[in-house]
């Protein structure tokens, strides 16, 4: 009886195993970053892209008048919020949000003010941005649909670049307020700011890893003047290091879902031109995935926890890990 029931228990799950075949959920199936570049030379503007993790399978998303910029996704990678400068007015970029294809882009903060550099919770829920409307650059959060913000910072000094902790709960960014720009995080209310890096040079542009233990940013600490590289450091400040450590510039990092990558842009290129490259997360074995004349800017990574795709490589199946051969 015994032996019966496992043999029946093994069919059942081979039967189930073979439905699943065609359909095997892989980590990296869908997984794309998304940027900004003026690469349509003639048109002198910004524009949104979006690419898969290897560089290809390039699409313009935005192909609007006026810049479009820094763009986020949402968690469920349905949505991109980005900055737009499409009033023809200045200091008024506002923040817009679309599909993920493009579609149905519409502005969502719609004031006289300047609005920019949004940032998704977590949740979906809650969009972080930078404002001007009370007349200081400040941390801004408001719902997802563009109602009820809320300044967080209030006039505390100039304060940049949100970062959502990957739990929702904490808010890292960058700050003047020491009179020296530094890395911060505080409460998802605006609460217990602090400094993180407390550094004499110029830190900026914080992103948290996965698993919230770590934030990378870039840095001009190197003691070149004008350069930039990526360091790492602890979540509370600590065991700070430089990543990249090149005579050429290397900012503006976004960790890769995963972990294990971080996606960066660098001057390095024999053209002396800003692009896309990823590094492990230890910064080894940097790639070039843009390699264009023109710039490449502000990028950020999804990748889905399930996203559906033909079978091989690594499969993540009811949150597990498994290799498995073609």
């Amino acid at each position: 009886m015994h032996r019966k029931t496992n043999l029946t228990h093994l069919i059942l799950v081979s039967v189930v195993f073979a439905g699943l075949t065609p359909l095997m959920v892989t980590v990296d199936a869908q997984a794309q970053i998304v940027f900004m570049s003026d690469r349509v030379w003639d048109d002198l503007q910004w524009e949104i892209y979006v690419m898969d993790t290897d560089g290809g399978n390039l699409r313009n998303l935005t192909n609007a008048l006026g810049d479009d910029e820094y763009p986020s996704w949402s968690p469920d990678g349905k949505q991109i919020v980005f900055t737009a400068d499409r009033s023809g007015k200045d200091w008024n970029r506002q923040i817009y949000v679309m599909d993920a294809d493009g579609g149905n882009q519409r502005n969502l903060s719609d004031n006289e003010f300047e609005d920019w550099d949004p940032a998704w919770s977590p949740d979906g829920k809650r969009i972080a941005f930078v404002s001007l409307r009370d007349g200081n650059y400040d941390i801004y959060v408001m719902n997802a649909d563009g109602s009820k913000p809320k300044n967080l910072t209030l006039k505390h000094g100039e304060d940049f670049s949100p970062a959502w902790s990957p739990d929702g709960k904490r808010i890292a960014f960058y700050s003047r307020r020491d009179g020296n720009f530094e890395i911060y995080v505080m409460g998802a209310d605006g609460r217990n700011a602090r400094n993180l890096t407390n550094h004499p040079a110029w830190d900026s542009s914080p992103s948290w890893s996965p698993d919230g233990k770590h934030i990378v940013f870039e840095s001009q600490r190197g003691g070149v003047v004008g350069n930039l590289d990526i360091y790492v450091m602890d979540a509370d400040g600590d065991n700070q290091r430089n990543l990249t450590n090149h005579p050429f510039k290397d900012w503006e990092p976004s960790w890769s879902p995963d972990g294990r990558r971080i996606v960066f842009v660098s001057d390095r290129a024999a053209d002396a031109n800003p692009d896309i490259y990823v590094m492990n997360a230890d910064g080894s074995n940097p790639q070039n995935l843009t390699n264009h004349p023109e710039d490449d800017l502000a990028p950020a990574w999804f990748g889905p926890a399930f996203a559906v795709a033909p079978a091989g490589k690594t499969l993540t199946i009811w949150g597990r890990v498994k290799q498995v051969n073609r």
